[in-house]
């Protein structure tokens, strides 16, 4: 039976990163990626949806040790998974990675002090069994086999086209059609500007209004730093700036909600015709990142509504038609091509049941300790972004954690590493605060987090620079054997 060091689970941009800052921290050690679908990239293979682009400057939503030499700071799929690509060769991971390898069950044993790990080929249908000293989950936080698509009454009449952006078809043809495009969130405000250009018309049909803002596709401040200082230097003076106004804006409108919903209602009324129901159509009923905030680059979307190929309907969907759309005011929605982008289903570290000792953990009984182990799970770490600010900030700040956690372990002579909360009668919240739907649907089936540090899940990237790369990697309730 095979035997690694450190399994990562997932070849996306989580675990390409882990496997990096594993083999440059830790080179003695042995790892495998081990990755389901038949290429790398996560998320950005998978989706091929119009426009697929990020939402996050590639400044910081990049490697903090790979600068992003693009002269656009957002990006879409292909450069994103050539950027992620161009890292895996350049660090030689490629053979690394194993590719339909499916982990379907976790095992620990404390008598063996190991993981076994069991493994579905999916090209061969093969099931074998690896054991590895430590687990690393970068599957991500979402079913890739399915997105979340409501029931919609009268679906099977409809004459025309049902698709899911997580599923989209290589052969669909909308052009000169009328789309209808359920949802509000980043994939909607991405696909309708994206189909507008070919489509006869897009609706952008939503029940509640997000918050959306545009944002320029090029920084010219990182494309002078980059100019006058190089690359590097530039690239890391960037991410200093873009750190700090990503901050600045979150905190502003967490202390101030009034004032930011009425400056993003200022900005979206200039972008949008004159006499337009601003109101109506992209004013929230909740505050600004209660959830996450849209951005669209150049402004787009507004660009779409203004020439007349897109609009937005805001009312409730009574059913679909054999033509459309039924909606609940009586209003009916023409369309040939209806694309339901109403979300991600979420799924903690790839659905895999783990067993500790023979007892299944149930995550929602675990509590995160320091956002990347779970209360008495032993030698498993995985890896969950910020929600508030772009993903792989804190992704490599707990790739960087957990080498010094190993490193650390084999300087003391430790096999074993193992959260457990002091005080059982500690207050615990969802693991993420965050209102979007598709956590609001899952949060039962999450773990928890605690009221005090090390049990809270920071979404702060200076108090994680300060707990995950400068602070001890020992703790009191972190236990070493």
């Amino acid at each position: 039976m095979e035997h690694m060091d450190v399994l990562i689970v997932g070849a996306g941009i989580s675990g390409i990163g882990a496997a990096r800052y594993l083999k440059t921290a830790l080179p003695a050690k042995t790892f495998a990626i081990l990755e389901a679908r038949a290429a790398s990239g996560g998320t950005w293979d998978l989706f091929r949806y119009p426009g697929i682009r990020s939402d996050s400057d590639l400044h910081t939503f990049g490697y903090e040790f790979k600068p992003w030499r693009d002269e656009e700071a957002i990006a879409d799929a292909p450069r994103i998974l050539d950027y992620l690509r161009e890292t895996v060769t350049e660090n030689d991971l490629d053979r690394h990675i194993r590719y339909h390898h499916r982990v379907v069950a976790a095992s620990w044993s404390s008598g063996d002090a190991r993981w076994t790990v069991e493994v579905e080929r999916a090209d061969t249908g093969e099931r074998i069994t690896l054991t590895c000293d430590w687990i690393f989950s970068a599957s991500g936080y979402y079913r890739y086999d399915e997105g979340f698509t409501p029931s919609f009454a009268g679906r099977d009449s409809f004459a025309g086209r049902i698709v899911h952006p997580q599923h989209w078809p290589a052969d669909l043809d909308y052009t000169g059609k009328q789309v209808v495009v359920i949802g509000s969130g980043a994939t909607a405000v991405t696909i309708v500007p994206a189909m507008a250009g070919e489509a006869a018309h897009v609706t952008m049909l939503q029940r509640t209004p997000t918050y959306i803002m545009p944002v320029s596709k090029k920084d010219p401040v990182a494309n002078a730093l980059k100019k006058y200082f190089g690359p590097e230097r530039g690239y890391a003076w960037t991410r200093r700036k873009n750190i700090a106004q990503q901050k600045a804006i979150w905190s502003f409108c967490r202390r101030f909600p009034k004032a930011a919903r009425k400056i993003i209602r200022w900005v979206n009324a200039r972008q949008l015709p004159a006499g337009f129901p601003v109101d109506e159509h992209f004013h929230p009923p909740y505050d600004p990142w209660d959830q996450r905030l849209c951005a669209v680059p150049d402004g787009d979307l507004f660009r779409a509504i203004r020439h007349g190929k897109a609009s937005v309907v805001t009312d409730r969907i009574a059913g679909f038609t054999e033509t459309g759309v039924r909606l609940e005011s009586g209003r009916h929605l023409d369309a040939d091509v209806i694309v339901t982008a109403t979300g991600l289903n979420v799924q903690a570290f790839g659905g895999v049941p783990v067993t500790v000792d023979g007892t299944l953990v149930r995550l929602a009984d675990t509590v995160a300790y320091k956002g990347m182990m779970l209360s008495g799970v032993p030698n498993f770490a995985y890896a969950i972004g910020y929600t508030n600010s772009s993903w792989t900030l804190k992704i490599g700040l707990l790739c960087e954690h957990f080498c010094r956690l190993l490193k650390h372990m084999d300087l003391q002579g430790y096999e074993v590493c193992r959260p457990e909360v002091a005080d059982p009668a500690m207050p615990t919240r969802p693991f993420l605060d965050f209102g979007a739907g598709y956590i609001r649907r899952a949060v039962g089936q999450l773990p928890r987090q605690g009221d005090r540090m090390p049990w809270l899940t920071s979404m702060d990237y200076q108090s994680d620079v300060k707990l995950l790369r400068a602070d001890d990697v020992t703790d009191r309730e972190l236990h070493f054997s």
